[in-house]
């Protein structure tokens, strides 16, 4: 269920009045759900625009369509429109946007894969790096592909172990260590160029 306030149903029915398209209604859709980028995405849409799988929630003077893809991760969402000081925000909670940790009887992948998504890779994206799991042995060892910044830096391996092992370590049981399988002379656009001292 998807909570809209009324002073959001207001704001929302006099843009939609100032644009006069008949059945001018608004459409909420997850982009990236599941993952730390996960955002909640709101756009006017003409009836013609719609893709007709849409759950449609029914407010006071317009319909509220909520892409079919994204029902589970919006579940629960508050839209509200609130004043601060002069002005005022429109203001989207999607509790479960991102996804949920997987539990204990998840496989170590989807756990790795999980710290990997919303932790480690968020910092990384700071110098313009990430890192993608390329494997998870069976004794825990997990193999790691960097790219984007991270691919060539000269930090790299400083990040590896006293970062991203230590996190994954600590934070997903059965992790043993982790390796860095990335041919780094080949990096295009390091953060640090390798030979250089921190």
């Amino acid at each position: 269920m998807i909570n809209i306030s009324d002073t959001a149903q207001a704001h929302f029915r006099k843009l939609i009045e100032r644009e006069a398209i008949p059945g001018l209604g608004v459409r909420l859709s997850a982009a990236d759900p599941g993952t730390s980028r996960a955002d909640a995405r709101l756009e006017f849409a003409e009836p013609a625009e719609l893709s007709g799988d849409e759950w449609a929630v029914d407010c006071e003077g317009f319909t509220l369509y909520v892409a079919a893809d994204s029902v589970q991760w919006l579940d629960g969402a508050e839209i509200d429109y609130v004043q601060q000081g002069a002005g005022a925000q429109l203001t989207i909670r999607a509790p479960k946007i991102k996804g949920e940790a997987p539990g204990a009887a998840a496989s170590l992948v989807e756990r790795v894969r999980w710290v990997m998504e919303n932790e480690v890779n968020p910092q990384l994206a700071s110098h313009g790096g990430r890192a993608t799991v390329q494997e998870v042995s069976a004794d825990g060892v997990v193999i790691l592909r960097f790219g984007g910044g991270c691919h060539g830096c000269g930090m790299a391996d400083v990040t590896l172990k006293q970062g991203i092992e230590k996190t994954l370590i600590a934070r997903v049981p059965g992790v043993t260590a982790v390796r860095d399988a990335t041919d780094h002379d080949t990096g295009s656009a390091p953060y640090m160029p390798r030979g250089t001292s921190a």
